[in-house]
């Protein structure tokens, strides 16, 4: 299963504890999570974007934002930092940037290195157990902490000194119609895989934590079951996806060529349209994986890349259909 866990109610009710083990070195995870050109990028739930006025990461420097909801509402957000350890720790209460505000919290974050992955913890203290229950129940802040890790997750996967895999083309289509043929079943199905490939759709839920689970036919190949399940759908421009072998039922299948393989790989597909035209960015790299599964995946990436290479040769033909 994906590596996420939380729990709440500790401390007489009023604590939520969120952890994630992430594939970056712990310098790189506290780097991204301390600096405004990175955590503009990723923090905040599926949809939120921000705007950060002053960030200063010492003891009692401030961190003041406005994160804009999907909306467009906007949200003030204060951030004073009480404790600091470079690389290792980091301690501060939480706003709505306001004086005395009765649901501020208190939040320390751990960076724990784990060979050459890190493992997060963040704490979060509520002044009430009522508060947490109301903020759980209208804002769901549980899930709300997890998707906010999900980013970090696909953030890490895009910069330079961690991705495992880059893929660039240049499509003969608008971005709304190339978006339309990644996130539409009956157009999935006519493109979706290498040369030679088809494949029959199982099942298809487009949302955050739905599944794209399918049976791919190749003459080569045989019978290969596999899925996505969404993380972050931004229309028309960004999907990111966990994909992985699948089995019948849907459940996690082990590589049938590969015993060292990873079972979650994290993708960010990015699209940018000029003239007419579509540029298709797809980053991935493996999660929740061992050094020996992370050292595989690195080791076939420029198999992987001819694999792609036709898999977009079929997506770019098909397109040519579909353009009016």
């Amino acid at each position: 299963m994906e590596n996420k866990n939380e729990s709440i109610g500790g401390n007489n009710g009023r604590e939520l504890v969120v952890t994630r083990l992430v594939n970056a070195p712990r310098e790189m995870v506290y780097k991204v999570w301390t600096e405004p050109e990175h955590i503009a990028q990723w923090w905040g739930p599926n949809g939120f974007t921000n705007t950060i006025s002053e960030m200063s990461v010492k003891p009692g420097g401030v961190w003041r934002y406005i994160i804009h909801a999907p909306d467009g509402t906007d949200f003030p957000n204060r951030i004073v930092y009480t404790e600091v350890v470079p690389g290792e720790k980091l301690v501060y209460v939480h706003s709505d940037d306001i004086d005395n505000d009765p649901n501020s919290f208190h939040v320390f974050v751990t960076f724990e290195a784990v060979g050459a992955k890190t493992k997060v913890t963040m704490t979060s203290t509520f002044a009430s157990a009522e508060i947490l229950q109301m903020l759980t129940k209208e804002y769901g802040v549980t899930e709300g902490a997890n998707q906010t890790l999900n980013r970090l997750e696909a953030h890490l996967v895009c910069i330079p000194d961690i991705v495992s895999l880059v893929i660039s083309r240049e499509l003969d289509a608008p971005k709304e119609l190339v978006f339309k043929v990644w996130t539409d079943p009956e157009h999935l199905a006519r493109w979706w895989g290498p040369q030679g490939a088809s494949v029959e759709v199982k099942s298809f839920d487009l949302k955050p934590g739905g599944m794209f689970h399918y049976l791919m036919k190749h003459p080569m190949a045989g019978e290969i079951w596999g899925k996505f399940v969404y993380r972050e759908i931004i229309a028309p421009e960004k999907l990111v996806f966990v994909s992985s072998f699948s089995d019948e039922g849907g459940g996690y299948a082990a590589n049938p060529w590969l015993p060292v393989w990873p079972e979650h790989v994290l993708n960010v597909l990015t699209l940018s349209e000029n003239g007419g035209k579509t540029q298709l960015v797809l980053k991935a790299g493996p999660i929740n994986a061992t050094e020996e599964e992370i050292a595989a995946f690195n080791a076939l990436s420029s198999s992987m890349q001819e694999g792609f290479a036709g898999t977009f040769d079929k997506l770019n033909e098909y397109l040519l259909t579909q353009v009016k």
